[in-house]
């Protein structure tokens, strides 16, 4: 019996060992950043340009770049609401409690620029993470399939982009220690879009103090006007905005570590009786 209960005690801490190695390292997060979720500003109400509305702790965002409140065709303040810049889809809501705005850029880098965040208080040469929602849709009135992303930079310059030739634009960073990425592309049928999907991006500061910046990147650079539009939310944000539920693969773990441990209970009171 004592050997019996050995095993079954030995094969749930195999269990819970495995859950431990299979959880993610954890990860440090940018440090500083406030108003990830663009409640806050400091001029126009949404839905108008970034850089009239003035969220709390942004620069930049000239051009086509807005920041707009969730909703549907009903809202006008919503992407696909009647006020310009208006697009074919909305993101959905995700079920924010309390609510959330959103930017808007237009990917055709003709019509738009990076957008930024000063973080201090960085380890030169250590790796951070961010995470973000992105989406995409199409301009209504235009029709062509579409690809858009968002370029992400974190150095001491932001974001910037050069004319090619050719309706063709390039992106960089004046800062040649930066670290640029791109988050995974995003294909918008004509006349559609694609909903809030949730991206992780690697980021090593080369400096103390940094500048965080966001380009949205439509048509590998095509300045054809067909134009891809970009959602951004949640600015590091835990999955589901904060609402505190854990990946679905994270539970699953931990049920399986707290499953042994019932039977492991379960085991030790049928040896007792007997």
């Amino acid at each position: 019996m004592k050997v019996g209960f050995r095993v079954t005690l030995l094969a749930g801490a195999a269990v819970l060992a495995a859950t431990a190695i299979t959880l993610p390292a954890a990860a440090t997060p940018l440090p500083g950043l406030v108003n990830l979720n663009f409640l806050n500003y400091t001029g126009a109400s949404p839905k108008n340009y970034f850089n009239n509305v003035q969220p709390v702790g942004w620069t930049g965002g000239s051009g086509l770049i807005f920041i707009d409140s969730p909703g549907n065709s009903s809202n006008p303040a919503s992407a696909c609401g009647a006020t310009y810049l208006q697009t074919y889809t909305c993101p959905s809501t995700l079920g924010i409690k309390g609510g959330y705005n959103y930017v808007e850029a237009d990917g055709n880098p003709y019509y738009e620029s990076g957008f930024n965040y000063t973080v201090s208080g960085l380890t030169v040469g250590k790796t951070y993470t961010l995470s973000f929602y992105q989406a995409a849709s199409q301009q209504t009135g235009f029709v062509g399939n579409n690809t858009n992303q968002w370029i992400v930079s974190l150095g001491t310059a932001g974001l910037s982009t050069t004319y090619l030739g050719g309706q063709m634009y390039s992106y960089g960073n004046t800062d040649g220690g930066a670290t640029v990425v791109a988050t995974p592309l995003m294909t918008i049928p004509s006349g559609s879009g694609v909903d809030w999907s949730y991206v992780t991006v690697n980021l090593t500061a080369d400096a103390a103090t940094q500048v965080l910046s966001f380009l949205a990147w439509g048509n590998n650079g095509s300045s054809i006007n067909v134009p891809p539009i970009a959602f951004l939310a949640g600015v590091n944000s835990a999955p589901g905005l904060n609402t505190g539920v854990p990946e679905p693969g994270v539970l699953g773990l931990f049920g399986a570590g707290l499953a042994a441990f019932g039977g492991l209970r379960l085991r030790r009171r049928s040896q007792k009786k007997s």
